[in-house]
């Protein structure tokens, strides 16, 4: 049994994506273990993944150069790995694959892209092509350290009994989120022939989806009600997800669950689309040359318009669903 320490802390909906990866390297090499690290409250995730231990730190515990040394050497101590794969390559992750060279273990970490996505997000570069998917960036670790990984890119519905309509219309960023008005009259024409469940987080959220609730019949608000494990069960019987370029896209994907994403500022160019969700369900402005403008979404506007969410046609939307 070969045993890979693997590690990426964030963001949510990053984690997310390395699940599918890890569940179809696994049954492609059963002789492999993976001890994934990341955040407590990513569990879920993997949960029903065979041979994944999850191993859940807070991060607050294991501060500067000497916190880290201390959480490398834990790690060895309980787990013995054979092989390190850094799956997120910040600086943070740098430091832990120094540690581990020099204890002498085998370090592969992944190729994030990083220049050419700068060219794609480039506002004046006219010429935008696909780059490779992130799920196949993940993969690509596992394939450096000699290991076959043919990933299917293929929905596998968790649940047989399907309905309902989940919509996630909040994301991290502005330049990834429809305006709010827009999403309350998505809501409000989907409500009249399908059962409509808010999916969202913290306070101000929930605080505006609660009244969206009340003010839409056939909706109920689902935020701050859930844990992870929860929700990604209600996620699994839904028909359909409506999300933004957010982590609820990939936890459609995750639970098997069709998701129809919807794009501003950022682009499917960028390898960020859902595992096996497809480009036919997504819905963004293909004619804004500026677009994408930025990887996350994280950038400001630089016509100050927001021109990729704010002439989004709600009606768009709808004919897709």
């Amino acid at each position: 049994m070969t045993r890979i320490l693997a590690y990426r802390f964030s963001a949510f909906g990053d984690v997310a994506m390395i699940a599918p990866v890890f569940r179809e390297f696994l049954e492609q090499n059963p002789d492999v273990e993976i001890i994934m690290v990341s955040r407590k409250n990513f569990e879920s995730l993997f949960a029903d993944i065979p041979n994944v231990i999850f191993k859940g730190i807070n991060l607050d515990d294991y501060k500067g150069f000497f916190g880290l040394n201390r959480l490398a050497n834990e790690l060895i101590k309980e787990f013995k790995p054979d092989l390190i794969a850094n799956l997120h390559d910040v600086i943070r992750t740098k430091i832990l694959d120094k540690i581990y060279r020099r204890k002498g273990l085998k370090v592969f970490k992944i190729n994030k892209g990083k220049e050419e996505k700068e060219r794609l997000t480039d506002i004046w570069n006219l010429n935008k092509v696909q780059l490779k998917k992130t799920v196949e960036r993940y993969a690509d670790v596992f394939r450096e350290m000699g290991f076959k990984v043919n990933l299917s890119h293929q929905l596998r519905p968790n649940s047989k009994n399907k309905s309902g309509i989940g919509f996630a219309p909040f994301a991290q960023h502005q330049g990834k989120m429809l305006p709010l008005e827009k999403s309350y009259e998505l809501a409000r024409i989907l409500a009249q022939k399908q059962k409509v469940y808010f999916f969202g987080g913290g306070k101000k959220e929930t605080e505006t989806l609660e009244k969206w609730e009340k003010e839409i019949p056939n909706t109920y608000s689902l935020s701050g009600k859930l844990s992870l494990s929860e929700e990604l069960n209600k996620i699994s019987e839904l028909e359909l997800m409506i999300s933004m370029d957010s982590a609820n896209m990939h936890l459609a994907s995750l639970m098997g669950t069709r998701c129809i994403s919807i794009w501003g500022s950022t682009h499917p160019y960028a390898g960020f689309l859902g595992f096996g969700q497809s480009e036919d369900d997504v819905v963004q402005i293909e004619d804004l040359t500026c677009r994408p403008c930025s990887v996350f979404g994280d950038k400001e506007c630089y016509r100050g318009d927001w021109a990729c969410l704010e002439e989004l046609d709600v009606q768009k939307i709808v004919e897709k669903i």
